[in-house]
């Protein structure tokens, strides 16, 4: 990496007069454009004080001029702390207060909700900036100097922080560094053979790791064109996969493209690879997808401490149900809870190590060193590694059920109630239950269309596992609760059914 660290690593790669961004029924924004005006945002931050090493924190919507003002954001060598558009007042508050961003970007709309909890922690300037791109921050960088330079950074100066969502305590900032973000970028570049003539579609948003890091970092490295989508729609997608050749996505995409009739391989006639991450892609929708398709999503797993740590093969057998091989220069090991190892096929702690892992939690020294074992980052999944090294995912540790004494792995349910017809989708958690300590319960979103199956067809389809793992209740909900991300926010649902065993047991 040189001088001038990611930025210079990425920029060196942008072929100028190339479409970078291409807006569907906008503008194209070139890579020339693009650099531009990430040099005139960063003299707008310089000029309100900010300095390298400073925070920028942002709370905006999807744009060019976002992608801009994160790559002025590395150009000036300012740690970029992109804030979830859905965030309220009170969340954003608590972390400018931990975060004490020198600058801080938000919509026009929010400003004034949002400038005592500014003043409070320290911040310089706030600027605004809207989904189609005006806002103060824009004004500001037209009235400033260009800083056309890039700022020195070493490899373990940090670059960004993301906070974790927070959906079972307080969200923690994750540190990452120059190195953390530059051994990612090459490293999926190369195992995922991008080469000259692809263009990635963009549907994903853009304050998370995936949308921001995995997608944005591969394309830009190759100086492919990125059709920028503001958000997800199918119709969207399905027009503009004509143009890629490339797709990254969350589950829910698939899901959704697949409830789409119409949707087929002429729709993807161009596309060599799609790819699926930030939440567990279910073998029926990995089958459904093949055979609609004849695409085998490639399906990876990552999180904000590590970024990408594993993949499935670009060349070779894409399995449905695992992650895939550790990354290059990426260890993956499995242990028990005083981190001895466990052989192959045996669940347990999913532990890593590499340049990808961060540098600890934002001014939370104990819990970083909570979340280590020696070199080794403790991801708090549960998984199992096969004689080949291939990766899957049991789950969450936290999401463990443990019933009178047995362990059980929510995943391994839900594989099998996803399967049943009439069930778009499953959630399988642990509740308080009396004799048990905690009783399995299974929440279901019924498939539009299908009939729903009822208890006694559930049950007969689990008979296949022993007693103690198959759920003692089932309830029916429209739909399941997630993030932005796709995620299954299983906390929202302990705390729903948490009361489903207080009068005796199934």
């Amino acid at each position: 990496m040189t001088d001038g660290g990611f930025f210079s690593l990425l920029r060196a790669r942008f072929p100028m007069e190339a479409p970078c961004l291409t807006i569907p029924g906008g503008p194209v924004w070139t890579y020339a454009m693009i650099d531009a005006l990430s040099a005139r945002i960063a003299g707008a931050l310089l000029a309100c004080g900010a300095r390298p090493g400073d925070r920028v924190a942002v709370q905006v919507e999807k744009s060019a001029q976002n992608v801009a003002l994160y790559l002025a954001a590395l150009r000036t060598g300012l740690v970029y702390v992109p804030l979830n558009t859905a965030y309220t007042d009170e969340e954003v508050a608590f972390f400018l207060t931990d975060a004490e961003p020198a600058v801080f970007i938000c919509a026009p709309e929010r400003e004034d909700a949002f400038r005592p909890a500014a003043r409070a922690a320290g911040t310089k300037a706030i600027m605004t900036l809207d989904a189609d791109g005006r806002g103060t921050l824009i004004d500001c960088a037209e009235d400033n100097i260009p800083y056309t330079n890039i700022e020195p950074r070493a490899e373990d100066d940090t670059a960004v922080i993301l906070y974790t969502s927070g959906t079972t305590g307080r969200s923690k900032g994750t540190v990452l560094t120059q190195r953390n973000l530059a051994s990612n970028a090459l490293a999926l570049h190369e195992i995922w053979g991008f080469r000259p003539g692809d263009a990635l579609l963009h549907a994903l948003p853009i304050f998370h790791i995936h949308g921001l890091f995995v997608a944005l970092h591969t394309a830009m490295l190759n100086g492919a064109e990125i059709i920028f989508l503001p958000a997800f729609d199918v119709a969207a997608v399905r027009e503009n996969l004509k143009r890629a050749t490339v797709m990254m996505g969350v589950p829910t995409f698939y899901a959704r493209l697949l409830a789409d009739p119409d949707f087929g391989a002429e729709d993807c006639a161009g596309v060599r690879l799609f790819v699926s991450g930030s939440a567990p892609l279910s073998p029926e929708t990995f089958k459904a997808f093949e055979a609609r398709t004849g695409h085998r999503i490639l399906e990876r797993y990552g999180m904000s401490e590590a970024g990408m740590i594993a993949s499935n093969p670009l060349d070779g057998a894409r399995i449905p149900g695992t992650v895939g091989f550790a990354l290059p220069d990426v260890y993956v090991r499995i242990t028990d809870e005083t981190g001895v190892m466990l052989p192959p096929g045996e669940p347990g702690n999913v532990e890593v190590k590499g340049p990808n892992v961060f540098a600890g939690y934002w001014r939370q020294p104990e819990k970083t060193k909570e979340a280590f074992r020696g070199p080794w980052f403790v991801t708090g999944d549960i998984g199992a590694l096969d004689e080949e090294g291939r990766l899957s995912l049991v789950g969450r540790a936290k999401d463990l059920v443990i019933a009178g004494g047995y362990n059980i792995y929510p995943a391994e349910i839900e594989q099998i109630l996803d399967a049943i017809p009439g069930v778009a989708e499953s959630a399988v958690i642990g509740v308080p239950h009396p004799d048990m300590g905690e009783g399995v319960v299974a929440v279901l979103a019924p498939q539009t269309g299908a009939p729903r199956p009822d208890d006694a067809a559930l049950a007969a389809a689990l008979e296949r596992l022993a007693r103690f793992k198959r759920p003692r209740r089932f309830f029916w909900i429209d739909a399941l609760p997630r993030n932005a991300m796709g995620k299954v926010q299983k906390q929202a649902l302990r705390e729903r059914f948490k009361d489903a065993f207080a009068v005796g047991e199934s």
